[in-house]
């Protein structure tokens, strides 16, 4: 086993907005990782990686407190909204844009705040999604969808987003686009990001920290992006597919 943490983040810096301190995951008592310490702060994009069935799903339930942790703990310090790999509303109901960006007003798991059109004129306007408000979610693009979603997230107000696979299915134009838009609206917002993202270039691009994890051979890599995209373990499943200087936070 072996968990390795690189270069401790500095205490002056942003907030925490979510903290695991030596969070374990698994399934009936037996963990799937070594134990992960982590702290998101305010602003920061995190990559988490891993290849299929690494336990990155699982990892996001526990930060939401929808699966038990076996060990260790997670404490969430801030709202958090989270975009799963599906939703349900795609292909049961046609629900219209402007629907899916109001849900986003839903607060506090299930008490809705008054709601205002304006708040979701301003939000599909954040991410140039203006057009579609009276069209129906499950007819647009892969694309149009997730900007949709990125609205829906806006619309939030939320401080911290867990986003799992939001560019699946995408062409690779609009997956560079979408996570160009998910960049912009953490910096515009002040957004903590955690990502996952099979879509290592496009992720590495805008990442600062980085989350590996490798249930095969034990190993857990937490730390700033470039040093865990260049991390010998990393190295090992992935090969260097981020080259010095590509990266571009």
């Amino acid at each position: 086993m072996d968990t390795t943490t690189s270069s401790p983040l500095a205490a002056a810096e942003a907030p925490i907005l979510l903290r695991c301190e030596a969070l374990e995951i698994g399934y009936r008592g037996r963990p799937l990782l070594p134990p992960i310490t982590l702290d998101v702060r305010a602003g920061e994009l995190w990559a988490v990686i891993g290849r299929n069935g690494s336990g990155k799903t699982t990892l996001f339930r526990a930060m939401l407190g929808l699966t038990p942790a076996l060990g260790g703990r997670v404490q969430r310090l801030a709202e958090i909204a989270y975009v799963a790999q599906r939703m349900s509303f795609d292909e049961l109901y046609p629900v219209t844009v402007a629907e899916v960006v109001r849900q986003g007003t839903v607060r506090g798991w299930g008490f809705l705040r008054p709601w205002r059109r304006a708040s979701v004129d301003e939000a599909l306007d954040a991410v140039g999604a203006t057009a579609l408000v009276d069209r129906t979610f499950r007819a647009l693009s892969e694309g149009q969808k997730q900007r949709v979603l990125l609205a829906r997230l806006v619309a939030s107000g939320a401080k911290l987003a867990l986003l799992d696979e939001p560019t699946a299915a995408m062409d690779a134009v609009a997956e560079r686009e979408a996570m160009g838009l998910l960049n912009s609206l953490r910096k515009r917002y002040g957004l903590a990001v955690v990502v996952v993202s099979h879509h290592l270039a496009a992720t590495q691009a805008i990442a600062d920290k980085a989350l590996f994890i490798d249930p095969d051979d034990q190993r857990v890599v937490v730390g700033p992006a470039q040093e865990v995209f260049h991390h010998t373990s990393f190295l090992a499943r992935y090969g260097d597919t981020c080259p010095v200087g590509t990266h571009a936070p």
